[in-house]
């Protein structure tokens, strides 16, 4: 295998990135366990591979120098990055470890490349089932592979990075309150903006979309209107200010404005918030509007 060519004699192990498995193994049932004692974990070689010999004492000097880890946990240690310099592919190589008391099998995972200020570098999802069966307790070399269109810099970062699991696309998106929602709302209304969520189409990864809740016009002529604002970057958003104006079901502009966000609104990675703003009654134009259905949109 061209694989082993990537681990040498000079590789070190960097940053690591460790999680709870209950953060990724969401559909898999984890064997409970008592013991707290830290976990030691051994060296795993996929069973399609013939490991030279020479590439054995590397793997096992590097595996010598891994932490221990603490019971359930999954890990991401890193060791080394090249370039391939024809297709501008970086080559990362990395230990996958498991303190799991159960051996494992995974699909597609996200992964990032942080720089040593936790900027993201870069990020593409792996299907972890190219890895095989990971035996319980065990540290599997592997060397991921992220072609040019997945990287956002144009040079390998400095010492300090570190290879790591998105756990934000892990969770799936999710309903974010504001603490003043969050206390006022009563549970059954909590659980139903969850379930209207999560029934919303999928957003891209670098979208923010703004989705009509509900809309309601005040008997002093002011219109209260509640949106869903949706993230589906894996960062989070600040909107400091907001030009909106509501269309209704014919085409016809019933409201238009500009809000000023006072705190700023922050609306969290991969997270829908809902939010209510209201038009004062002399930017509405209401006369025989028709909210049977009706569209948010963010003006220039």
């Amino acid at each position: 295998m061209g694989l082993f060519s990537f681990f040498k004699k000079s590789d070190k192990l960097g940053q690591e990135n460790t999680i709870d498995s209950k953060d990724l193994l969401q559909n898999i049932e984890v064997e409970n366990t008592d013991n707290n004692q830290d976990v030691v974990t051994k060296l795993s070689y996929h069973p399609d591979w013939e490991v030279p010999q020479e590439q054995k004492y590397i793997f096992n000097f590097l595996a010598n120098e891994l932490e221990p880890l603490k019971p359930n946990q999954l890990s991401l240690s890193s060791i080394s990055i090249e370039e391939d310099m024809r297709s501008k592919k970086w080559q990362v190589r990395a230990f996958f470890r498991s303190s799991l008391p159960q051996a494992i099998e995974l699909g597609e995972i996200e992964l990032f490349i942080m720089d040593k200020n936790d900027e993201l570098v870069a990020s593409k999802k792996f299907d972890f089932a190219a890895l095989g069966t990971i035996p319980a307790e065990s540290a599997r070399p592997w060397v991921f592979e992220f072609e040019k269109s997945t990287i956002k810099v144009d040079e390998i970062p400095e010492d300090g990075w570190k290879i790591a699991f998105n756990l934000v696309s892990l969770r799936g998106h999710q309903l974010e309150l504001d603490p003043s929602w969050e206390k006022q709302l009563p549970e059954a209304q909590k659980e139903e903006l969850a379930k209207i969520v999560k029934t919303l189409p999928k957003l891209g990864e670098t979208e923010v979309n703004f989705t009509g809740l509900q809309a309601k016009l005040a008997d002093n002529g002011n219109f209260n209107v509640s949106i869903f604002i949706r993230n589906g970057h894996n960062k989070a958003i600040n909107l400091e200010q907001l030009p909106l104006e509501i269309i209704d079901a014919t085409g016809k502009q019933i409201a238009k404005g500009s809000f000023k966000m006072d705190p700023i609104l922050t609306v969290q990675p991969n997270s829908t918030k809902p939010w209510t703003f209201i038009f004062p009654a002399e930017l509405v134009d209401a006369k025989d509007a028709d909210l049977s259905r009706w569209t948010a949109r963010v003006t220039q």
